[in-house]
């Protein structure tokens, strides 16, 4: 037979023989190609499903009129334009081809559900705008009631009447951001479904809507346009673009349905499944120091029956193509299961979507080649990758090898390793620090954060005999001779308790890394509220991301005629073009924001800015080489190119922002107004209870938004970063159990390897407790050294990864130790969960046969 047959026949009987040996390498690939399928899979669908309902809601429009200028600001989405003139349409009428025109009035409108709470704004936009008569030309279609026909009437989307308990006839609050009262007289859908995902609308009367959400009367978002019969999208938009003024340009449908595609779906979606897909990612990484496990572990224990093969005439190609036909025919078989259940991950949260308040478009899952092949590729490439150095150094089994009784392992003593992770890891922490340091370089660090953990794994051998005599020392101490025996079984292969423990030792890392980075995020919040904010109180939006409206810029006047209230300052928002890129522009009243925000030592007054002064943060003036009396020129959205001068330099630009303008200067170039943070102080004698009543009850007429104290305000800032921690630990728990299976594989093979020994142990006089507490404590040992050592790296990782990302080196590094603390006593739980199988099938060993194994 061939040597090819040879290696085939001879893989496949050991895989019949001993299958339970690679159940924890099934598992690990399996869960990790599930994971990544699923991901894919689940990409693939939604990006369809949303290229569907856009297609399908936007198929009437085929020409949109807007302003060509536009100003993107980071996390704007497709950014601020100027509103174009209705006095267009009957032109735009005229042309050939046109069958029908539209203004599209369109701003930001939260309803208030009949709870009182308001409905949606967690990210996605909440919208209203005019309804358009011409079905063709509305992406929304009425399911019930009827088109709204007089003032104060209103159509809704089917998402938001179900998440907001409304029904036709009800009446409620539209915050624009000024509460508006509206009769509900029509459900209705986007594309078929229930809305734009999770955005929200409210369809109004055109008088009510340029009443509302634009500047004055007569401007409209855009205009749409439709074609007559035989007249393609691209003839109309050059026939409509010849009419045009300057600075209004004419794009196809296509055109608009693509970038409001690309701003709903695709951005979300990249940024969704680039998360999963890197925490796939590690998920496999964990995986693969699991299965290198496996295999070193299944190769050592056939050391004897190896060299048998060899002295019986096996070359070492035939043993080495035993070992990885037997990586292969698990990794096909894990991998085809994994890509099976990547399925149906995907099936179930297209399912579990619409429960969480996310509605999943409805349609088929999309099984693309892409996302098939590349999981499976992934999965087979890891588990054969893994195997390859246990398979190269079965080949290299001496014939001699099988008068041996057993091999000594100084994997842990190697001077190489020492010396070559001993320069990986210097050379890792000092770009680490580089970059963290001086120059906020994050790519400097990411380059020593990786090194960092290579050396990590290199030196893990080495650091494991040390650590594990350590850690095991208050073992022997307690729980005498079985304590020490557990410790003697940890220190007896350095290398494979090394990558035993890095598998779970990665996943801390990840989880300890986020951890600080989320309590540094947590503290900066709070330190610049602490540090910026001077006032008693502070109003803000009931909602916060990219939806909610912000807060009536009459609510501050409002609050400011209190007897209770010395000072209210409304802070809105405005864009401009400034050295070529847009930027966040702070717009309110400076000379009384110096009352309740401390904004640090200011150069000039702030007093003086009237229409045409601007204040800077001094981190912006020293980056341009500004100081009062400099000219900056700021070009609006509306084309309106003017100069500026700088009359007063700031300190700290906390709550303030890097540029600040008057409402006079800003009022021009306004679209829709609103503030996004009212700062109240009270006067001199006024007491905190007091002062919160008055202002609440005020409030309440404008939208009923919160009113908080400095520390109520502080912390809800930071609540956000609560949720994405937990995001990120859920995601991670897929790594921890990978890294869990496979210490609970390493000592299942280890109970194997170690069953003459357990037997003698027996005999003896152990006992069947002591000996599954031996196995026990043995887990706990490699579950601390991974959890210590990821903690440690983690923290440090954590540290860098704040120092860097703060380009201003105003941030604050918090480590947390409660949170630490449950990570450490989560990593020893898991210890003792994963050697509880393998503890009771060594209790459960027959001594007699135990002594007489091979």
């Amino acid at each position: 037979m061939s040597s090819v047959g040879t290696s085939l026949r001879l893989s496949r009987s050991s895989l019949a023989a001993h299958k339970r040996r690679f159940a924890g390498t099934f598992l690990a690939v399996f869960l990790g190609v599930s994971f990544l399928a699923g991901t894919m899979v689940m990409g693939d669908t939604l990006r369809a499903s949303f290229d569907t309902l856009f297609t399908n809601a936007y198929s009437g429009t085929d020409v949109v009129v807007r302003s060509a200028d536009v100003i993107t600001v980071s996390g704007q989405g497709q950014g601020t334009r100027e509103p174009v003139s209705t006095a267009l349409v009957g032109r735009l009428r005229s042309v050939p081809g046109v069958a029908a025109v539209a203004p599209n009035v369109q701003g930001a409108g939260q309803l208030i559900g009949s709870d009182g709470k308001p409905v949606g704004g967690q990210g996605p936009p909440t919208l209203a705008g005019n309804w358009i008569a011409d079905a063709g030309l509305n992406p929304y279609a009425l399911a019930e009631g009827h088109a709204p026909v007089a003032h104060g009437q209103a159509v809704i989307n089917r998402g938001a009447a179900k998440k907001g308990g409304l029904h036709i006839g009800d009446t409620t609050t539209l915050r624009t951001p000024d509460p508006v009262r509206v009769t509900v007289v029509g459900i209705a859908t986007f594309g078929g479904e229930d809305g734009m995902g999770q955005t929200t609308f409210t369809g109004l009367t055109g008088a009510d809507a340029e009443r509302y959400l634009t500047p004055k009367a007569g401007e409209a978002s855009t205009i749409l346009v439709r074609a007559g019969p035989g007249v393609s999208q691209r003839q109309l938009a050059d026939r409509v673009g010849r009419v045009l003024p300057k600075g209004i340009e004419a794009i196809t449908g296509q055109q608009a349905t693509n970038e409001n595609l690309d701003m709903v779906s695709g951005r979300f979606l990249t940024l969704f499944t680039t998360l999963l897909t890197v925490f796939a990612g590690i998920a496999l990484l964990v995986a693969t120091f699991s299965i290198h496990n496996t295999f070193a572990i299944v190769v050592a224990q056939r050391t004897r029956e190896n060299a048998l093969l060899r002295a019986l005439g096996a070359s070492r190609r035939q043993v080495l193509g035993q070992t990885l036909a037997e990586a292969v025919a698990v990794a096909v078989v894990a991998s085809v299961a994994g890509l099976l259940g990547g399925i149906g991950i995907a099936a179930g949260l297209q399912a579990l979507f619409p429960a969480v308040g996310f509605p999943f478009p409805a349609g088929s899952l999309v099984l693309g080649a892409t996302a098939l092949a590349v999981p499976f590729a992934v999965g087979l490439v890891v588990c054969v990758g893994s195997a390859l150095l246990p398979a190269v150094r079965a080949g290299r089994t001496a014939p001699l090898a099988a008068l041996r009784e057993t091999a000594v392992d100084h994997s842990g003593a190697s001077r190489s390793r020492a010396l070559l992770g001993g320069a990986a890891m210097a050379t890792g922490v000092a770009l680490t620090v580089a970059g963290a340091g001086g120059g906020r370089n994050v790519w400097l660090a990411a380059s020593g954060a990786v090194l960092t953990v290579a050396a990590f794994v290199v030196l893990g051998p080495v650091a494991s005999s040390y650590a594990v005599r350590a850690l095991g020392s208050p073992l022997v101490r307690l729980r005498g001779v079985t304590g020490a025996l557990a410790r003697r079984n940890a220190l007896r292969s350095p290398k494979r308790t090394a990558a035993t423990a890095t598998a779970l030792m990665i996943g801390v890392t990840v989880v300890s890394l986020f951890t600080v980075f989320g309590a540094s995020l947590k503290a900066t919040m709070d330190q610049t509220v602490s540090r910026s904010f001077a006032g008693d109180v502070a109003i803000s939006a009931p909602v916060r991301g990219a939806g909610g409206t912000g807060l009536s810029p009459k609510l501050a006047p409002a609050v400011a005629k209190l007897p209770e209230v010395r000072t209210a300052v409304g802070l809105g928002r405005g864009v401009a073009t400034v050295d070529g890129g847009g930027r966040q522009l702070t717009v309110t009243d400076p000379a009384a924001l110096s009352r309740v925000l401390d904004l640090g030592t200011v150069d000039g007054s702030l007093a003086a800015l009237g229409g045409d002064g601007i204040a800077v943060s001094r981190a912006e003036a020293d980056k341009h080489g500004w100081h009062p009396g400099s000219s900056v020129r700021l070009a609006f959205a509306d084309g309106d190119l003017r100069s500026f001068t700088v009359r007063a330099v700031y300190g700290e630009s906390g709550l303030a922002g890097s540029y600040v303008i008057t409402r006079a200067a800003w009022a021009p170039h306004r679209v829709q107004d609103s503030d996004t943070l009212v700062a109240v102080s009270f006067r001199a004698g006024v007491g905190a209870d007091r002062g919160k009543a008055a202002v609440q009850q005020v409030a309440r007429s404008y939208g009923n938004p919160d009113v908080q104290t400095r520390a109520e305000y502080a912390a809800s800032s930071a609540a956000g970063v609560d949720m994405f921690l937990t995001l990120i630990y859920a995601l991670l728990a897929l790594a921890v159990v990978i890294a869990l299976l496979g210490i609970a594989n390493t000592l299942t093979l280890a109970v194997h390897e170690r069953t003459r020994e357990l037997g003698l142990l027996r005999a003896v006089g152990q006992t069947r407790a002591q000996l599954r507490a031996m196995v026990r404590w043995e887990s706990v040992l490699v579950a601390a050294f991974g959890t210590v050592g990821g903690l440690g790296l983690g923290g440090f990782l954590g540290w860098a990864l704040v120092r860097a990302s703060d380009s201003a080196g105003t941030g604050a590094f918090a480590v947390p130790p409660v949170q630490l603390a449950v990570v450490l006593l989560v990593g020893l739980v898991a210890g003792v969960l994963a050697g509880w199988r393998p503890a009771r099938r060594a209790a459960r060993l027959d001594v007699l046969r135990a002594i007489a194994a091979e």
